[in-house]
């Protein structure tokens, strides 16, 4: 199951968090059937997966500190405009 980074970026912060709940069942079944020694449907996909959680996480703290960014801009503008005078 890989999703890219740009369909992700689309996705709010609440639809984000439910396919990452999606994807993570989905990786414990795939782990769970690997301990039990049976071969999952398709072993190559156990690495999508979780190369597709740490996309999801990666974009969820960007996007969770996109409104902390911006003030920083505007403490360091006046920090600057300050210095200037």
């Amino acid at each position: 199951m890989k999703i890219k980074a740009k369909e992700i970026r689309q996705m709010n912060e609440k639809q984000i968090k439910e396919k990452l709940f999606e994807v993570k069942k989905d990786l414990m079944k795939a782990n769970s059937q690997i301990a039990v020694g049976t071969v999952p449907e398709n072993p190559g996909q156990v690495k999508q997966m979780k190369k597709t959680i740490a996309r999801m996480l990666t974009i969820l703290t960007e996007k969770e500190k996109e409104p902390k960014q911006e003030k920083n801009k505007s403490v360091k503008e006046t920090k600057e405009e300050i210095k200037k005078q």
